[in-house]
C-alpha cells in the first residue's frame, strides 16, 4: 500500500525480531517509538537519532535531514515537561526545523517498507528499504535484535556529486561510553554501558554500522549546554568536507555518535549504502509488580544468541542481501497472492504484531510469551491469554515451533491436576498452584489447538507426549473438581458458569462457547484414536454427537444461534459464588448475557473448523440463514447514528460488524453482555473469514475493506490494529484469510494435504510443517512451488481431482493412484515443485 502526504500522519511500521522490541518508521522517515527496552515506549525518540544526506558540487553543498514535513502537531504534544510540549510547537529533537524533503511516498508492504524522497533543491532522489528479516519457519533469522536500511542514492544531476550519509545514534545508557568499532569491513559506533554490569536491568548497549568502504566516525558529538550538541554537528556535518572525530574519556549521560558514509556519483547513476542499527537490552523485568521491579525476570533469547549489540550488528550486515532476499521471496508471494488488495493489506500488516513488544521470546529455547496489546509504557493484559490467542493465526502457520512452546508452556506450568487451566501465565515461568477461574474459549480453544499442532506439524511422538494432559484439560468440563459445572451432567452441553474472552460470565447454554466445547470434544476424539485409546475416542464421540444435535435443535432461532436463558431466573447464578455484580436488583434481570442477541462469534467454532479440516458443528442451511442475518444485523455501514458506549474503535462514517446486535423485535438485557457495541478487528476477522469459506465473499469483503479503510495511516496507524491497547494479538485472526481463500488444510501424520479454492484460478502462499510455498491452479492444473524446506507428501486433494491424468515431482513424472478423492503417491519429496495435471 502507497501512502503519501495526510496518509502517512499516523504511521509508525516496526523494525525489530520476534521478541526482540522494535524501533518505529514514521510516516515521514523519522526513526523513533524506541520499544527495545523491554517494554512499549510509544511516542518517544532517543533523542537527535535519526538520518541525514548532503550533496556538494561546484563548492555547493546542499543537506536535508532524510524526512518529510513534521506529523507532529504544530502546537506541540500536551503533557510534555515544562517548556517543551503544548504551546511550545513541535520538539526540537524531531528535526522538524531542519532542512528536509518535501515529496516523500511510503510504500508499506509488511515486512518491508520503502520510502522515496525527492525535492526540486536536492539531486538527487533517495529511496530507504528498511526491513527486519521476516522467513517463515526461521525464527532464529526472524528474531534478530536489529533494523535494516539500506540506502539508494539516485544522482539526477547532470554531473558527477559527492554524496554523504550521515547516521546519527543517541546512547541511551545511564553512564555512556561510545567507542569506534570495526571488524573486516563493518565500521560504526557501539553505544555501551559504562560501568554497569551485564546482569543489571539498567545494561544496554547499541550498535550503528556500515558496510560502506568510505566513512568517518564521530564517536560523540560535542558536550555543552542548551543546543551546543546539535548545533555543533549541524555546522559539522554541513560546513567540513569529513565529519570531524571527537572523543571524550569521562561518562555521562545522552552522548550521540555519527557515522558519515561517502560516495561520488556520476550523473545518472545509483549507489546504495547499508547500515543497521543493532540493540542488547538482556534483562527484563516484571514491572508490573512493584515487590519485583529490581527482580530480572527474564534474559531475552537474542542476548543467549549474541553477545551484545555488536555481534548482532556484524552478524546481520555480513547476511543482509541474503536475510533481505528470503524476506522479499515471502513478502513476494503473499503479495502475489489472489486476494482483494483489501485482505493483503489485512494479513501482512498485522504480521507486524509478532515484530513489536507485545511478543517476547525468553530464555536459551527462545520460548513464545506475549502480552495481549501495549499500553504506551507498559504491556496491556499479560500471560499469552488463551482466549485471546485463539483468533492468532499467524504464529502456527509461520512459526509453528513458538506456537508449539505456547502448548507446552501451558501443560507445564498452567494445567492443575483437576484439569483446569490458568489462562495466562506470568513471566518467569513457574508451575501455578491454583487458578482463579478457568475459561471456556480458552481452555477449549487449548485442546482444539493442540490437536491444530499435531495435524501441522505431523508429530505423532509429541502428541503422545502431551496426550494424557489434553485429555486432562478437555475432561475438566465435567470433573467434580470444576467449581463452575461447564458440563456437569455430560449430556455434551455446557451449561454453567462461563468465563469468556469478553471479560465476564455466561450462566446457561449458548453457541459461542457450546461451539467450542463442541469442537474439543470432536478434536479429542482423534486424538484419542490417534494414541490408541478408543475407551475415551467413544465418550467424546458420543457426547459430541449429543451436544451437536442439541445445539442445532434448540439454540437457533431460526434467524441465529443465540444464548438460551431466562434472564430473570436468579437461580441460575445464586448456584455460583461471588456473582452479586451479575444480578441488576433494579430490573430483577441477570447483567452481561448474550440473551436473544445476536453475538458476532455465535459459530466461531466453525471458522476455526474450516482452518483445521475438522467437521462443522452448525448445521450449513442453519449456519448460512445465521450469517445473512449476522451481516444485517451487526455489520453498520455508518456508525453516525450509532449509539456505543465501549470504546471508540469506529467513527462517523467509518464501517464496521459490532459484537452483539438486537434486532427489532428481540428482547434487549438491560445491561447486555460487555463491549457490545466495539468494532475489534480480530473478531471482524473471524467473521469475514467465516463468510468467505461459506460462499460470502462479497459480505466477508466488505468486512476485511471496511477495517482497513479505519487503518488507512491519515485516521489510525496500518501497522497497529489496537483493541485493549496497541499491537494487538487478536488482529492476526487477518492471516486466516489466506488458508480460507485456497481452502489450504492439512494432516501432516498422513502426509496430506488439500487445496479447496474460492476461486477456480488463482495463486496463493501455503504453509505447512516445516517449509513454506506457493500454489498456482487453473483449468489445465495444479502447480505447487516450494520456497522453504522439502516437504514429503503421500497424497493430496484437489477440486476434480480424478481429472488428474500426470502427476510430476521436480520435473520428473512419479506414479500416483486415487482413493477417496485423493491423489495418492508414495511418500515423494519435493525439493522444488508438485505439479498435477
Amino acid at each position: 500500500m502507497i501512502y503519501k502526504n495526510k496518509k502517512t500522519k499516523n504511521i509508525s511500521f516496526p523494525l525489530g525480531g520476534i521478541g526482540t522490541g522494535c524501533i518505529g518508521l514514521s510516516g515521514n522517515g523519522e526513526i523513533k517509538d524506541w520499544e527495545i527496552f523491554n517494554k512499549p515506549n510509544k511516542n518517544t525518540r532517543n533523542r537527535y537519532s535519526h538520518f541525514a544526506i548532503k550533496a556538494t558540487c561546484a563548492n555547493k553543498t546542499i543537506a536535508k535531514i532524510l524526512q518529510g514535513d513534521t506529523n507532529e502537531s504544530l502546537m506541540g504534544i500536551a503533557g510534555a515537561n515544562e517548556y517543551t510540549g503544548f504551546g511550545f510547537g513541535p520538539a526540537s529533537c524531531s528535526l522538524a526545523g531542519f532542512p528536509h524533503f518535501k515529496n516523500l511516498t511510503f510504500n508499506g508492504e509488511f515486512p518491508i517498507a520503502n520510502l522515496t524522497f525527492s525535492d526540486t533543491d536536492f539531486p538527487a532522489t533517495i529511496r530507504l528499504c528498511a526491513f527486519n528479516p521476516f522467513i517463515p519457519h526461521d525464527d532464529f533469522h526472524s528474531s534478530l535484535p536489529a533494523a535494516f536500511f539500506e540506502w539508494e542514492i539516485e544522482n539526477t544531476a547532470k554531473e558527477t556529486i559527492e554524496f554523504a550519509i550521515a547516521a546519527t545514534v543517541c546512547n541511551p545508557a545511564v553512564s555512556t561510553l561510545n567507542q569506534q568499532v570495526s571488524l573486516g569491513k563493518n565500521n560504526g559506533i557501539l553505544f555501551a554501558s559504562n560501568n554497569v554490569k551485564e546482569t543489571d536491568e539498567k545494561y544496554c548497549d547499541l550498535c550503528l554500522l556500515t558496510d560502506s568502504d568510505n566513512f568517518d566516525v564521530q564517536e560523540y558529538w560535542y558536550r555543552g549546554g542548551w543546543l551546543d550538541a546539535p548545533t555543533t554537528y549541524w555546522k559539522n556535518f554541513t560546513s567540513s568536507p569529513r565529519m570531524p572525530k571527537r572523543s571524550y574519556t569521562d561518562p555521562a549521560n545522552f552522548d550521540h555518535g555519527t557515522v558519515v558514509t561517502y560516495a561520488s556519483i556520476p550523473a545518472g547513476e545509483k549507489k546504495k549504502i547499508r547500515f543497521v542499527i543493532a540493540w542488547n537490552v538482556p534483562n527484563g523485568l516484571d514491572y508490573l509488580d512493584a515487590a519485583k521491579r529490581d527482580e530480572i525476570t527474564w534474559k531475552n533469547y537474542y542476548a543467549t544468541q549474541f553477545k551484545n549489540s555488536l555481534d548482532s550488528a556484524v552478524y546481520a550486515l555480513d547476511n543482509f542481501s541474503n536475510l533481505y532476499n528470503k524476506t522479499l521471496r515471502f513478502s513476494n508471494a503473499l503479495q502475489s497472492s489472489t486476494l482483494s488488495k483489501w485482505a493483503k493489506d489485512a494479513i501482512s500488516a498485522n504480521l507486524s504484531v509478532l515484530k513489536t513488544p507485545t511478543v517476547l521470546r525468553v530464555g536459551s529455547d527462545g520460548a513464545f510469551w506475549g502480552w495481549e496489546g501495549l499500553n504506551s509504557q507498559k504491556g496491556s493484559c499479560f500471560g499469552t491469554c488463551q482466549h485471546v490467542y485463539n483468533y492468532a493465526y499467524a504464529l502456527p502457520y509461520l512459526f509453528p515451533k513458538l506456537e508449539r512452546s505456547i502448548r507446552e508452556n501451558t501443560i507445564h506450568y498452567a494445567l492443575l491436576d483437576s484439569g483446569a487451566t490458568a489462562f495466562r501465565l506470568k513471566l518467569p515461568f513457574k508451575k501455578v498452584t491454583s487458578v482463579w477461574r478457568s475459561c471456556v474459549d480458552g481452555q477449549m480453544g487449548e485442546v482444539i489447538k493442540c490437536y491444530r499442532e499435531w495435524k501441522f506439524s505431523g508429530d505423532n511422538e509429541w502428541l503422545k507426549q502431551h496426550s494424557k494432559s489434553i485429555f486432562k484439560m478437555l475432561e475438566y468440563a465435567w470433573s467434580k473438581d470444576n467449581p463452575d459445572k461447564w458440563d456437569e451432567n455430560m449430556d455434551g452441553v455446557i451449561e454453567g458458569r462461563q468465563h469468556h474472552t469478553l471479560d465476564m460470565e455466561l450462566f446457561s447454554p449458548n453457541s459461542w462457547l457450546q461451539g467450542f466445547y463442541l469442537l474439543a470434544l470432536n478434536c479429542g476424539a482423534e486424538i484419542a484414536r490417534a494414541v490408541g485409546d478408543e475407551k475415551r475416542a467413544n465418550l467424546y464421540q458420543t457426547l459430541y454427537e449429543k451436544g451437536k444435535a442439541w445445539t442445532n435443535e434448540h439454540l437457533f432461532n431460526g434467524a441465529y444461534f443465540h444464548q438460551k436463558i431466562n434472564l430473570k431466573d436468579k437461580t441460575l447464578i445464586d448456584r455460583f459464588e461471588d456473582v452479586g455484580a451479575y444480578w441488576n436488583e433494579e430490573c430483577k434481570e441477570i447483567k452481561y448475557q448474550v440473551g436473544e442477541g445476536c453475538i458476532i462469534d455465535q459459530m466461531l467454532a466453525d471458522w476455526h473448523a474450516v482452518l483445521i479440516g475438522m467437521n462443522e458443528v452448525f448445521d450449513t442451511e442453519k449456519k448460512k440463514i445465521a450469517l445473512e442475518n449476522l451481516y444485517k444485523n451487526n455489520f453498520k455501514f455508518t456508525m453516525r447514528d450509532f449509539a456505543n458506549m465501549w470504546r471508540n474503535f469506529a467513527l462517523n462514517d467509518e464501517q464496521g460488524a459490532v459484537i452483539c446486535s438486537y434486532p427489532q423485535g428481540v428482547q434487549t438485557p438491560a445491561i447486555p453482555i460487555p463491549y457490545t457495541e466495539e468494532t475489534m478487528t480480530g473478531f471482524e476477522y473471524a467473521l469475514a473469514g467465516l463468510m468467505i469459506a461459506n460462499g460470502y465473499v462479497t459480505e466477508g469483503e466488505s468486512i476485511v475493506k471496511a477495517v482497513r479503510e479505519r487503518y488507512d495511516g491519515e485516521k489510525r496507524n496500518p501497522w497497529n490494529e489496537f483493541e485493549c491497547g496497541s499491537n494487538y494479538a487478536r488482529s492476526m485472526a487477518s492471516y486466516a484469510l489466506l488458508p480460507i481463500y485456497s481452502g489450504f488444510t492439512f494432516d501432516m501424520p498422513n502426509k496430506h494435504i488439500a487445496f479447496a479454492p474460492v476461486h477456480k484460478k488463482g495463486k496463493y502462499l501455503f504453509s505447512v510443517c516445516e517449509t513454506y510455498g506457493t500454489v498456482k491452479f487453473n483449468e489445465r492444473g495444479y502447480r505447487l512451488t516450494i520456497l522453504g524446506n522439502p516437504l514429503t507428501l503421500c497424497s493430496i486433494s484437489i477440486p476434480n481431482g480424478k481429472n488428474v491424468k500426470k502427476v510430476s515431482v521436480d520435473g520428473k513424472n512419479v506414479p500416483f493412484t486415487f482413493f477417496n478423492n485423493n491423489i495418492v503417491f508414495n511418500n515423494v519429496k519435493i525439493e522444488k515443485e508438485l505439479y498435477l495435471k
